[in-house]
């Protein structure tokens, strides 16, 4: 009977937590990830939400960390939920004082004009073409791409409408020629209603998923290796404007980043300072040898 009423106290609380995300306008993917680390943390720990202490957060953290090996941004996610349930919602002063793992160092994967072109060359499928020319034309992340509606396209101003990005920010970004061209052959091939890229379903939009099997089969079929995502062509989007003499603002309003330092990583991936730059082994004059 104990265990019973356990697992329904525990129900109820993550049914307020719910509710309480849905309130404050969270997105879907962020409050399906704060009730899987809130129901993670209790499954690992094994005691009730009362009885947690600073030293359950810590274990859990480290667990995280060591056992699974996660990555810092999982890690963040993670006290993110810890803290809005214990900090925010049970008014807990514990969870304040964990140190937040300092963010990884990474450098996005780009790809050279010429293998976006590949990519794009492989696809026959008209929709396929346009989602993937779309969101490399425009920067768009897949999130936005298959929430873009026929009115979101302003083919007279030349821009697309980006409505409730992330941040909860609406912005314009470009709409190329080439992008425009093959959006009105696909509009005439299949006559899209509500959403510009219907899903099998006319009343839901295409999934993320599905764009990401899109993008995965043309790589196969260009004979591209590289380990990308649909996020990779929004990076080749801003690395290429960059490398094309597009100022970094101009860059960052287009991409909707909030912080000038988010567009800046594109400066260490860009080859057009790089690309000047002489190896000092291009400099030597070498005698032939090695092997006589």
């Amino acid at each position: 009977m104990r265990g019973t009423k356990s697992r329904g106290n525990l129900s109820h609380n993550f049914d307020t937590l719910k509710r309480e995300l849905l309130s404050r306008k969270y997105s879907y993917k962020t409050v399906k990830g704060y009730l899987y680390y809130n129901r993670d943390f209790l499954s690992f720990i094994k005691k009730q939400s009362s009885d947690i202490s600073d030293s359950d957060i810590k274990d859990y953290l480290l667990h995280l960390a060591e056992e699974r090996q996660s990555a810092t941004s999982t890690l963040n996610q993670a006290i993110n939920a810890l803290k809005f349930y214990y900090g925010s919602m049970l008014k807990k002063k514990f969870l304040y004082e964990i140190k937040r793992p300092r963010k990884d160092k990474k450098l996005p994967v780009v790809l050279s004009k010429e293998e976006v072109a590949k990519i794009l060359s492989s696809i026959d499928n008209i929709k396929h073409r346009a989602i993937l020319m779309l969101v490399y034309s425009a920067g768009l992340r897949v999130g936005e791409v298959v929430r873009l509606k026929i009115e979101d396209i302003d083919s007279k101003r030349m821009l697309i409408h980006i409505k409730g990005a992330k941040g909860r920010k609406d912005r314009y970004t470009l709409l190329s020629e080439m992008a425009l061209e093959i959006l009105r052959k696909y509009w005439r091939d299949y006559k899209p209603e509500k959403w510009l890229f219907e899903g099998a379903r006319k009343e839901r939009y295409i999934s993320t998923r599905t764009v990401q099997h899109i993008l995965e089969h043309a790589c196969t079929q260009a004979g591209i290796r590289k380990d990308i995502s649909v996020h990779t062509l929004r990076h080749s989007f801003a690395t290429h404007l960059l490398e094309g003499g597009t100022d970094l603002r101009y860059i960052q309003e287009l991409l909707g980043h909030a912080h000038s330092k988010t567009t800046e990583i594109y400066t260490h991936v860009s080859t057009k300072s790089l690309g000047k730059i002489t190896s000092p082994l291009d400099t030597l004059s070498l005698t032939k040898g090695g092997d006589e």
